[in-house]
């Protein structure tokens, strides 16, 4: 299953190569023209009339880097993209492309003194344990600047629900893999980013390059539909249908876009929700502030627990997603 092989892989900011190739073979055949920049972006052209519209979806995943080697032959490491430091001990995971086994450890709390468990969890707190009882054994195994991610598996359970890692934004890249085997009159670049999650850097050099009039950003976004969470800080809702942006971070987005991707999802009877926050930022910044900038929008699937080890998503929402998508890019 293809979006289970897409959220499988490894690919951390600056480490896409894995995930790079899964998305070239899947649509060298669909489009007419496919290349990929000296940034690791790939960038693929369905040649047509009208605006230039780039839907873009980023390849990368939060995970992290290997930057020391302590003496009892753990590691020291840091983040690649936004990881709540709270989340991260005792978390299994896999270093390099070797795939090495290791496990996130910090102090027991048995151990740690009253003033240890008031305060929070740095990354220098944290070590990661690869069973190896020296510096020099550990040294043979893995290099600095190794690659490091959360392994954790695809899988479905309860009611169409689905949950694994990489949801942002391999679900994002899924739809728009989806939306490039179709066919439309636009002149669409379906564009698959590297590094959105260290600062949108991939975007910036894509867009600037293919200059569009229109930019759609899909994306895995932030849900807090939980019970000790207020409604009103819920910014999406799982089973609820694709989010549409008003703003974030970075973009305040475009009303006309907006309106016209909602009127779609009502004459076409899709469920679709408005993102209700303006926390975040994706790669639709970038695509806005280059060149002579772009009109752009968001869409995202709702996705529970993002930048963790482990999310969770509904499997209708990511393919209302890609009917809207599709059904508005048609209208272009």
């Amino acid at each position: 299953m293809l979006l289970e092989s897409l959220c499988n892989a490894a690919g951390p900011s600056g480490y896409e190569g894995e995930v790079r190739e899964l998305i070239k073979k899947e649509i060298i055949n669909y489009v007419d023209e496919l290349k990929v920049d000296k940034m690791g972006n790939i960038i693929a052209h369905k040649k047509g009339k009208g605006p230039k519209v780039v839907v873009d979806a980023h390849m990368d995943e939060v995970g992290f880097i290997i930057t020391g080697f302590n003496e009892d032959g753990t590691l020291r490491f840091q983040a690649l993209g936004g990881i709540n430091n709270k989340i991260i001990p005792s978390k299994v995971v896999t270093i390099g492309e070797d795939k090495i086994p290791g496990v996130i450890g910090l102090k027991p709390i048995h151990l740690q003194s009253s003033e240890e468990r008031k305060k929070g969890i740095s990354y220098s707190d944290c070590c990661i344990d690869i069973g190896s009882n020296s510096k020099e054994e550990t040294k043979e195994l893995i290099k600095l600047g190794e690659y490091v991610v959360f392994p954790t598996e695809y899988g479905t359970f309860g009611h169409g629900l689905i949950k694994g890692k990489a949801f942002d934004d391999r679900m994002g890249c899924y739809v728009l893999i989806e939306i490039l085997k179709e066919s439309y009159d636009c002149d669409l670049y379906g564009v698959f980013n590297v590094q959105e999650e260290i600062g949108e850097r991939g975007a910036f050099v894509a867009s600037y390059n293919v200059k569009p009039d229109i930019g759609i950003a899909l994306e895995g976004t932030i849900c807090a539909d939980m019970p000790n969470i207020p409604p009103h800080l819920s910014a999406t809702e799982v089973g609820k249908g694709p989010a549409i942006s008003i703003m974030d971070r970075t973009s305040i987005f475009n009303d006309d876009i907006a309106e016209d991707i909602i009127k779609v999802a009502e004459k076409n009877n899709i469920s679709f929700q408005r993102r209700r926050a303006i926390a975040g930022g994706n790669d639709a910044g970038a695509i806005h502030m280059s060149n002579d900038g772009a009109k752009i929008a968001t869409v995202s699937v709702p996705c529970r627990y993002i930048h963790s080890s482990v999310s969770v998503a509904s499997i209708e929402d990511i393919e209302n997603t890609k009917k809207l998508m599709i059904e508005y890019l048609k209208t272009l």
